[in-house]
């Protein structure tokens, strides 16, 4: 099959074309007191710099009809590969997000890192500085280009753990845009002489984002099959040995265009550490010379595998990367989500994993969290770990600290041993009122609902079990719905696409059981089928599985092919 597109090149890759390397005329915007927003092409530029225009969607009416601009603001995504913040930079984002946002939140995201949200214009710059100050910045969270990358997080927990975290940092490095954008416009950097390139992105960018994992069997806690590359991580005598190399995984669609479909990531072989940044380069760039321009519903890695074919794709990268891939090495997934309490290391330290519902930091009436979480910044002398799972983990605790870390988690809520384990895999995206793609409601809506699905657990005598529960505003695929053994897709405000078969260890995509239809009708819906798996259930047999053995849906197969039947 062709590995070319001949269809007239969509907007954005005029955008990026004429933008000179991502500038546009973001400095001479930032001076427009007449606006908070963006204008132009700036409103998608600014994306690559990490950040997102929005506006609260609770006050759109209102300032409409009092004809005023909505209120517009900014979200920003740190680059944080692996997760891994100190204390004394937690400290420092606190306080912004405190004193310098609209909302005072900081957001822990499913890509393993914190959002602000609710920051004006005229902010933009000390947060930009302010991150630069403690070692952080926002390059390449957003828009046509390998965003963070994903590990397995608490890398001390073994030696494969530290040498696969390495790895994450290495990749993120190699794969950044070499724009000097970001440091003239927000660093006030003086402007580079001379010729500018972009070696591996190229100066048109990627044709679509794409994103990079690293997993550590048996904890598929970052959902390799979410990823355009994903890395599985083998062990060989306590040592990394390599990776299996996973390549095509991605879980957006467009309603009512049938051409677009979740996926699975196609297994490629397995690789020697050292081939590691040879072959994520050549996947990317593979990606980015064959990847569709036209149609950017259809730009992502794994339309182009299936395109042009996987093993057509495979030799390519092979052939440029002068890397053949090795057969797999065996590896399973047994596990799914993070683990929460205390666990030692393999360093004689501890490390406490918190439930952080929806990763909204904020404090509520009696649960501080926020605060919480600041406090223990002040005494902790090792690090924290975001997960990709929107939980946080104090890490590298001496035993001299724990007792005081336990008590200042419980003191503010953070350390609730009464946490269900529902609502310990139940996951939302951000969705209303900031997200302005959000068609339903999703975090505000899981914590009501994960309490009704709690209660439906209990009636049936399956309260100590749990089903992978995710909600989405729309079906851009931000909460990872579509490998959730049950998922929720916002349709219109107070409706949701009920998908049910996906399983626990997230390596099933689901099938649509009904759609568009009320949280009443499915909470119905799952009352009646939570029940019968009470009943008719088999020895440690997910609610996902039964619901494929027993034929309430068929399993996805092939999703390019039999997603919609």
């Amino acid at each position: 099959m062709s590995t070319e597109n001949t269809a007239p090149l969509s907007d954005n890759e005029r955008i990026k074309k004429e933008s000179n390397l991502l500038r546009g005329t973001i400095a001479e915007d930032l001076k427009d007191e007449l606006t908070g927003g963006f204008n132009g092409d700036n409103f998608q530029l600014i994306r690559f710099h990490g950040m997102y225009q929005q506006d609260d969607r609770d006050l759109r009416a209102e300032r409409t009809e009092e004809k005023l601009e909505p209120l517009i603001n900014m979200m920003l995504r740190c680059r944080l590969p692996g997760g891994i913040i100190t204390p004394e930079q937690w400290l420092k984002i606190d306080r912004f997000a405190s004193e310098q946002t609209y909302y005072g939140s900081i957001r822990l995201t499913t890509r393993q890192t914190f959002q602000f949200h609710g920051v004006f214009k005229p902010k933009l710059k000390d947060m930009h500085q302010m991150l630069h100050g403690i070692g952080l910045d926002s390059i390449a969270t957003a828009g046509d280009v390998n965003r963070n990358v994903l590990c397995t997080p608490n890398p001390v927990e073994s030696e494969v753990h530290r040498q696969a975290y390495e790895y994450a940092k290495k990749i993120s490095e190699h794969l950044l845009p070499r724009t000097h954008a970001y440091l003239e416009i927000w660093l006030d950097g003086e402007k580079i002489t001379g010729p500018e390139e972009e070696p591996i992105l190229g100066e048109t960018y990627l044709p679509r984002k794409f994103k990079t994992a690293i997993a550590i069997p048996p904890q598929n806690d970052i959902d390799v099959h979410a990823n355009d590359l994903s890395f599985v991580a083998i062990e060989q005598d306590g040592i990394l040995a390599g990776f299996n190399v996973l390549v095509g995984g991605g879980l957006s669609t467009t309603y009512g265009d049938q051409s677009t479909y979740p996926a699975k990531a196609y297994e490629f072989g397995f690789i020697e550490p050292k081939d590691t940044l040879a072959i994520a380069e050549q996947v990317v760039k593979v990606q980015r010379d064959w990847g569709n321009r036209s149609n950017r519903k259809n730009a992502k890695t794994r339309y182009t595998l299936e395109r042009v074919g996987v093993d057509v794709f495979k030799a390519e990268v092979e052939k440029r990367a002068g890397v053949r891939f090795q057969p797999l090495r065996p590896y399973r997934f047994t596990e799914r989500g993070d683990r929460f309490g205390w666990i030692k290391g393999i360093d004689n330290l501890w490390h406490l994993t918190l439930f952080i519902e929806n990763g909204r930091l904020l404090d509520y009436p009696g649960r501080t969290l926020k605060t919480g979480v600041a406090e223990i910044a002040k005494i902790h002398k090792g690090d924290f770990r975001l997960t990709a799972n929107q939980n946080l983990i104090v890490a590298r605790v001496s035993e001299r600290n724990k007792k005081k870390i336990d008590a200042l988690a419980k003191e503010h809520g953070l350390f609730d041993e009464q946490v269900t384990p529902q609502r310990k895999n139940s996951m939302a995206c951000v969705a209303f009122p900031t997200c302005p793609l959000a068609m339903a409601e999703s975090e505000r809506f899981l914590p009501q609902f994960t309490t009704r699905i709690e209660a439906i657990m209990s009636k049936h005598n399956v309260s100590r079990e749990f089903i992978v529960l995710r909600v989405s505003g729309c079906p851009n695929g931000c909460s990872r719905a579509m490998l959730a053994e049950v998922a929720l897709v916002g349709k219109a405000i107070g409706r949701y696409n009920l998908y049910l078969g996906g399983n626990r260890i997230g390596t099933r995509i689901p099938r649509m059981y009904k759609e568009n239809i009320t949280d009443v009708e499915i909470l119905a819906i799952l009352d009646s089928l939570i029940g019968a798996w009470a009943q008719e259930r088999r020895e440690d047999e997910g609610f996902g599985d039964y619901t494929i053995r027993k034929g309430i849906v068929k399993p996805v197969i092939n999703p390019a092919k039999d997603f919609y039947e």
